[in-house]
């Protein structure tokens, strides 16, 4: 029998199977801090509520995973009716199953971490469930490695979890992390240069329009003799009339009246200047890429990957929804299944996603058409259950 904190007697020493390395493992942060903060809180300020396309790219993420119907199943039958649909159906008295999962998702894009508690359920289901914020949750290893309670800081507050019961009353999914044992990389992290970019890029472009940080011209004085230059009063007057009357968007294309000497040279943007745009466009490609989202569905342009809006739709549904949706409920349903005892799995229900009816339609047909196939073999392949006479 493998071992673990859920099936050990209670004679047996914690440690007594544990991996060698577990005690060594390390679990401390990402190393050396490179432009802006690469912490959850700050990421999700500067990357998410501060950045249109990081922005759009996990809202759109997440309200497509968690509008995906789910399937609860085992190998035998599939359930219309079952106290884990229920449970899904309503988690909780304040959401329903989109906003529980839409925020599960969300914190899974923005930090690499998920955290779903378990309320009640000592002699069977949970009454409820919960997503708990990723930035307050921290992961307490044992001797062996292996988390053995997670602590959820709330101000100089503190709540314990113990996951060394039979029950464990949370459920934390994460991303895979090639140098940390214990917290998910979140694509956010990965995007974070390029949201630096775009951000400066767009705070450039806002200051070019309200503070007239690039002139659009010079000024040029030519005195009695060609060499002379203004007084401190002239060049005072000519500076103030130019911040009063010639600069921000509010005076943009009002005419300039020059005395005698003056002269208006427009000036135009260098080659560097005009690259900023493409640059800014460059970035937010990088940003949708890190996303699993195809550019094309968050409207930037310069993007051919896909001949179609179309393609990219049902390659972002099959490349980026799907496998997530799939880690996210094979996840819960064996965390649930601790509680309840049975047999049965959560998955996506891929016959009701519209993106993928193209696939759909040539994968029916085909098994269709097979006729060297029963049935019953035809049922199993299109991932059908048995029918109910013959079970």
């Amino acid at each position: 029998m493998k071992f673990s904190f859920f099936n050990r007697p209670d004679n047996a020493a914690p440690e007594a199977k544990a991996s060698a390395t577990g005690p060594v493992i390390a679990w401390s942060g990402a190393g050396r801090v490179a432009w802006s903060p690469r912490d959850t809180v700050s990421l999700t300020r500067t990357g998410f509520t501060s950045n249109p396309v990081g922005f759009r790219a996990v809202k759109l993420i997440a309200e497509a995973a968690s509008a995906l119907p789910l399937v609860c199943e085992d190998q035998d039958a599939r359930y219309d009716t079952h106290p884990i649909v229920d449970l899904i159906r309503r988690p909780n008295p304040a959401q329903g199953k989109a906003d529980l999962f839409e925020a599960l998702y969300g914190q899974l894009l923005l930090s690499g971490n998920g955290y779903l508690e378990a309320v009640g359920g000592d002699s069977g289901l949970p009454f409820e469930l919960h997503v708990l914020r990723s930035d307050r949750m921290n992961i307490v290893p044992g001797a062996d490695g292996w988390p053995i309670a997670y602590e959820y800081a709330v101000g100089g507050r503190k709540h314990r979890f113990d996951m060394t019961s039979l029950l464990p009353p949370i459920c934390h999914i994460k991303t895979f992390h090639p140098q940390n044992d214990h917290y998910g990389l979140s694509p956010m992290q990965a995007a974070a240069t390029a949201l630096d970019v775009h951000n400066s890029a767009s705070r450039w472009s806002k200051a070019l329009l309200d503070n007239a940080a690039r002139p659009s011209g010079a000024i040029v004085y030519h005195g009695t003799d060609g060499h002379s230059t203004l007084s401190d009063e002239q060049y005072t007057r000519l500076q103030d009339e130019m911040l009063s009357y010639h600069q921000g968007a509010a005076n943009a294309g009002r005419p300039m009246l020059l005395e005698g000497g003056l002269d208006w040279k427009p000036m135009g943007f260098s080659p560097s200047d005009m690259e900023f745009q493409k640059t800014k466009e460059a970035a937010a490609r990088e940003i949708a890429t890190a996303f699993g989202v195809p550019p094309m569905l968050l409207g930037i342009p310069g993007d051919a990957t896909y001949a179609n809006y179309q393609e990219a739709n049902r390659a972002f549904y099959r490349l980026t929804i799907v496998p997530l949706v799939s880690k996210v409920a094979t996840a819960i349903s064996d965390f649930l299944g601790r509680f309840s005892g049975d047999g049965v799995s959560l998955r996506p229900d891929l016959d009701q996603v519209p993106a993928l009816a193209a696939e759909r339609d040539t994968h029916w047909r085909r098994i269709a058409e097979a006729d060297f196939l029963t049935e019953d073999e035809k049922r199993r392949l299109l991932g059908l259950p048995k029918r109910p006479e013959e079970r």
